[in-house]
């Protein structure tokens, strides 16, 4: 007899890389369970029956998400239609808020209960968001140890597990690659848009960049489900490139001198990985200008968020653009006498490492689910109890 279904609902990469290991957690301590949802390929691999993909939600940007609303509708009433008739145990939502709100608010006309994995960034913009959260779901889990506090100011109670990345970065191992003086990496990103916009500003850095430093190489991580003709098309003629492939995103990192990345995760997992980076964003002009007036926090980074201080240089909308980028960089590279080398910022790494908590992220939160009163007895049936977790 088939087991208890949960519903797993992901909107981006980084949600999928984090569901994947939410996933097994959850199977290790209750084998019996099923799953179905949103995801990408490494849910799928990790058990998912994916009935909607992520590639069809990876958009950014205001003016941006408008062109794909019509798609991103169409997929929202088939889910609601999904859930009605599917009635899942459980349903599981992976950040993304202003996609996930809308899933959240079916599962809540259906009673099916709710958990909220990686708490949306609300101290960003529109926090009094807050309120829908405290409302409809029944357990928020964080991975960032600042939200604790911006969540008590709604007096909402947050579990902060740790930071999934130390499971999957496996550090002492990474310890042992060796940095090659003089590797740029570059990673523009997992959406399409995002990496038109930045990838021929990428190149047109490197290309003034190797006019000052002639010794440079330079290596492209491609996302999963990333086009590498699409990329090659992108990167300025006579600039050597070598493109990575996703498996090995984390041995690069640490191999690389120094990295140019997308917002996003990819820049917490530089700063995990010890590597020093520019952050980088480029949206619309519109939405650059409606973000600006929205958004409330100091940094755009993950890291100097946690930190708080700019340990990694942030380049916004035009300021990431070839010249300055360009310009940035050689900062790093070829720093003037006194300011901060490259192994001063690999030091400061550890401090962030510290403040993310041990491995085993996935598994608290799995615990914490599965533990919870309404669920203990559904989610593993004929008295079966979960299995262990590691603490």
């Amino acid at each position: 007899m088939s087991g208890p279904l949960i519903w797993i609902n992901a909107g981006e990469v980084s949600g999928d890389m984090h569901g994947a290991l939410l996933l097994e957690a959850l199977r290790r301590a209750c084998p019996a369970l099923r799953f179905a949802g949103t995801g990408g390929p490494r849910l799928e691999e990790a058990g998912l029956e994916t009935r909607y993909r992520i590639e069809d939600l990876s958009v950014m940007g205001i003016t941006e998400v408008i062109g794909h609303l019509p798609k991103i509708l169409r997929m929202l009433r088939r889910i609601a239609r999904d859930l009605a008739v599917l009635r899942p145990a459980a349903l599981i939502v992976i950040d993304a808020p202003d996609f996930n709100f809308r899933v959240l608010r079916a599962a809540a006309a259906l009673g099916i209960p709710a958990y909220y994995y990686i708490s949306p960034k609300l101290w960003a913009w529109r926090a009094k968001r807050a309120v829908f959260i405290k409302n409809t779901v029944r357990r928020l889990i964080s991975i960032l140890p600042f939200e604790t506090e911006f969540y008590r100011r709604f007096q909402m109670d947050v579990d902060y597990v740790g930071n999934p990345l130390a499971d999957m970065m496996d550090y002492p191992s990474l310890c042992s690659v060796p940095v090659r003086e003089g590797l740029v990496g570059l990673m523009p990103g997992s959406r399409r848009r995002e990496v038109l916009s930045l990838l021929p500003e990428f190149g047109g850095a490197a290309r003034l960049l190797l006019r000052r430093q002639p010794g440079l190489t330079f290596a492209c991580l491609r996302a999963p489900g990333m086009d590498e003709s699409l990329l090659r098309s992108l990167w300025p003629d006579g600039v050597p490139l070598t493109f990575i492939g996703p498996e090995r995103r984390f041995a690069f990192m640490r191999s690389c001198a120094m990295i140019i990345a997308a917002s996003g995760t990819a820049t917490l997992e530089c700063a995990l990985a010890g590597t020093p980076a520019i952050i980088v964003y480029k949206v619309s002009p519109l939405s650059f200008i409606v973000g600006k007036l929205l958004v409330k926090t100091p940094f755009m980074g993950l890291p100097n968020l946690i930190l708080e201080r700019e340990i990694f240089p942030e380049l916004l909308q035009e300021a990431c653009d070839a010249a300055p980028l360009a310009k940035e960089a050689l900062k790093l590279l070829d720093p003037v006498p006194g300011a901060r080398t490259l192994a001063d910022i690999r030091a400061e790494l550890e401090e962030l490492r510290s403040l993310l908590g041990p491995p085993g992220a996935a598994d608290r939160a799995a615990r914490l689910i599965l533990e919870d009163a309404t669920l203990s007895a559904a989610l593993c049936p004929s008295g079966a109890q979960p299995g262990a977790l590691q603490s």
